[in-house]
């Protein structure tokens, strides 16, 4: 699997063929002969070669005049994986799309967040994708449109806004011209066993992503990890209250064997995009774990810890400037010291929010809010005090940006010319902040210990070395490393 495997008539063709949803997300199939599109995975008996064409996106086949099939919506596929493991101005572009900005500051927003003209921008997306950011944003209003209409009673007014849609009309034309079907349609076409909604409010979706993966550390580190009032683990699910564009919501979110329950609380629908998009970053759902295991199996020593449990995710964040405070508060302290810390600051400075089921409080502080803070007050050494403030301070006034669209080589260097700022506190955020496939931490204490009962090299720049065959995935062997521990983050909660 590679970029621009559309391209790829022949291996299309045979993924098409045997119906392998590895390649869900990589590439479309558009039916000439039914002008409909589909995923690699499409349960119906798949048409001649001679009449498929292929899309890198589902918005290229929207442009080109053809819907969405009704039996595999492929609207529903987990993302393509390129755009979480490149750092290249289209992957940083489509993070951002997914994140709202063309909806909430157009295109000329995203050029500029990304310092390219729009023409730039538009050019690069199109030659791609084979759309430009306005069509790959309304594409992506399309699904959350949809996604809307089958799983909540809201009016049809009030989701056409919360997709995002300019009026009423724009938001019946774009749902009949990709779903072929009017949005009244949809929703009595919707499945009747929609799980009961609990919560006032909430809605309930399921997130779609590429088996194996793997749970136990992905949950088991969100959990252990677990601020007070931010975050906690319920009745099976990881719960944790998040600051968004227009407001703030509440996430629960439950593993399943073939895709993670979601449900949302939110202020305001018209976070609901970004809320998901943000869900799925934070538990790495649109990754392709094939490509890593495969790769880091290819290791003899590490091949053991692969097959043992296969599909193992990066922990993420929902916030990157609260994760990136999080980490300085963690330096040479245990995970309970690091939660302790992170606490009091939640207390003292948090915005306190309404939680329907109880167990949550806050949100996490901003960071103007931080860096208001008198360091006086904080419970750490004076080096420390010095690290958070300058931190915070850089990231209030837009000076440090650890956002989707950050280049990841860039802002790693920015951090490490931060007092207090070494290589694993650095290398920490670039892994689970910036998304970084390939950040690693070979001076981790639990790394070292790992790599030595393994018969890896334990010095940080033997294991350095040793670790260049594992590229670009070392931030995956770092979690199949980290797993050959006891410690709380790798098990899920009983």
């Amino acid at each position: 699997m590679q970029t621009g495997m559309h391209t790829d008539t022949e291996r299309c063709v045979r993924a098409v063929q045997s119906k392998d949803a590895r390649f869900d997300g990589w590439f479309f199939t558009a039916v000439l002969t039914t002008r409909i599109y589909c995923r690699p995975s499409c349960p119906v008996v798949p048409p001649k070669p001679g009449n498929m064409t292929f899309y890198p996106s589902a918005a290229a086949c929207q442009q080109a005049g053809f819907r969405a099939c009704k039996r595999c919506r492929p609207d529903t596929s987990p993302g393509s994986p390129e755009w979480n493991r490149r750092a290249d101005l289209t992957a940083r572009a489509m993070r951002l799309i997914a994140d709202g900005v063309v909806d909430r500051e157009g295109v000329p927003g995203l050029a500029g967040r990304l310092g390219y003209s729009t023409r730039q921008v538009e050019r690069q997306l199109l030659a791609e994708l084979g759309a430009g950011p306005l069509a790959l944003a309304r594409a992506q209003r399309a699904q959350t449109a949809r996604l809307l209409i089958e799983t909540s009673p809201l009016p049809m007014a009030d989701i056409a806004f919360a997709a995002g849609f300019s009026s009423i009309r724009t938001f019946n034309d774009t749902v009949r011209e990709v779903y072929a079907l009017a949005p009244s349609e949809l929703r009595t076409r919707a499945p009747r066993n929609r799980p009961a909604v609990t919560v006032p409010g909430a809605l309930t979706l399921r997130l779609p992503f590429r088996t194996p993966l793997n749970p136990d550390n992905l949950f088991g580190h969100l959990a252990a990890t677990a601020v007070p009032g931010v975050e906690e683990w319920k009745d099976g699910a990881y719960r944790r209250t998040l600051r968004l564009p227009y407001g703030h919501g509440i996430v629960a979110l439950t593993p399943t064997p073939d895709h993670i329950a979601c449900r949302l609380t939110l202020s305001d629908l018209r976070d609901l995009t970004v809320a998901i998009s943000r869900c799925r970053r934070l538990l790495d759902l649109d990754a392709d774990p094939t490509a890593v295991d495969d790769q880091l199996r290819a290791d003899p020593l590490l091949a053991p810890l692969v097959d043992k449990a296969p599909g193992r995710r990066v922990p993420r964040t929902v916030d990157e400037a609260e994760f990136a405070v999080r980490a300085v508060l963690g330096q040479q302290v245990s995970t309970a010291a690091a939660r302790t810390h992170a606490a009091r600051l939640v207390t003292a400075h948090g915005d306190p929010v309404d939680d329907p089921e109880g167990g949550l409080t806050h949100l996490f502080p901003s960071t103007g809010a931080l860096a208001a803070v008198d360091p006086e007050t904080l419970a750490m050494p004076r080096t420390r005090r010095t690290t958070f403030t300058t931190l915070v301070a850089h990231l209030a006034d837009g000076s440090l940006n650890l956002g989707v669209e950050s280049d990841w080589a860039e802002t790693r260097a920015r951090l490490l010319a931060l007092p207090g700022f070494g290589p694993w506190t650095a290398d920490v955020i670039a892994m689970r902040a910036l998304g970084d496939p390939d950040a690693f931490v070979p001076t981790d204490l639990g790394i070292r210990r790992a790599a030595a009962e393994l018969g890896l090299p334990s010095t940080p720049a033997a294991l350095t070395a040793r670790a260049a065959a594992w590229r670009p995935w070392r931030a995956y062997a770092v979690q199949y490393l980290w797993a050959t521990d006891d410690h709380p983050i790798n098990f899920l909660p009983v």
